[in-house]
């Protein structure tokens, strides 16, 4: 199982962070090691400045190479949330270096992933979600925003890499990402429903 990435794919969520608005998604990627295990996130040691990110999280269903956008959504039946933790002072570093972000973003721990859902109770391309840090509302997200939807992104990571039953796509986050603290609460909603409860270590 890998986990395929999409940067900068909410415009204001790109502007945020000083970035340009991408002509095409924007891929990096996690190890399967970067799954939390359990409800409890710990800080890592070389890092004073981990961010939440949430995501929607595709879920790959049917394998397959250079797929075409219009039959992309025959590849995933369900659908749930994720929170791309990110060490932002490692990552603007390695950035400032012209180096790769993995360290950054890979790092075991740093993917965490909700139950899944089929697709079918939701409107996908009008799907709501938000997260609460300590009962305060800090990102509201909407797909319809996005710059590249699912079908999209599909299309575009075939072209590159194979792909197969169990992967996992987080498909970028809206604005309001920010830092996290020992002892913080964050509470992930799809819609209204809470489906995410992650203490911060």
């Amino acid at each position: 199982m890998k986990i395929i990435c999409i940067g900068r794919n909410y415009s204001e969520h790109a502007k945020e962070l000083g970035n340009e608005i991408p002509e095409n998604p924007v891929i990096f990627m996690k190890p399967d090691t970067a799954v939390l295990k359990g409800n409890d996130f710990y800080i890592p040691e070389f890092s004073n400045d981990i961010h939440y990110e949430l995501e929607v999280v595709v879920k790959i269903s049917k394998g397959g190479k250079y797929i075409q956008k219009e039959s992309a959504n025959k590849h995933y039946e369900e659908i749930g949330l994720g929170i791309d933790f990110t060490a932002r002072d490692l990552q603007s570093e390695l950035k400032s270096k012209g180096l790769p972000w993995e360290l950054a973003k890979g790092f075991d721990g740093s993917a965490v992933v909700s139950s899944f859902f089929k697709k079918e109770n939701f409107s996908l391309e009008n799907l709501q979600f938000s997260l609460l840090k300590n009962k305060d509302k800090v990102q509201d997200g909407n797909t319809k925003d996005m710059l590249f939807n699912f079908d999209d992104i599909i299309a575009f990571a075939s072209q590159y890499f194979t792909l197969r039953v169990g992967d996992l796509i987080f498909t970028g986050t809206p604005k309001g990402v920010g830092k996290v603290e020992e002892n913080d609460i964050l509470e992930a909603y799809l819609e209204e429903e809470k489906i995410l409860d992650i203490r911060i270590m």
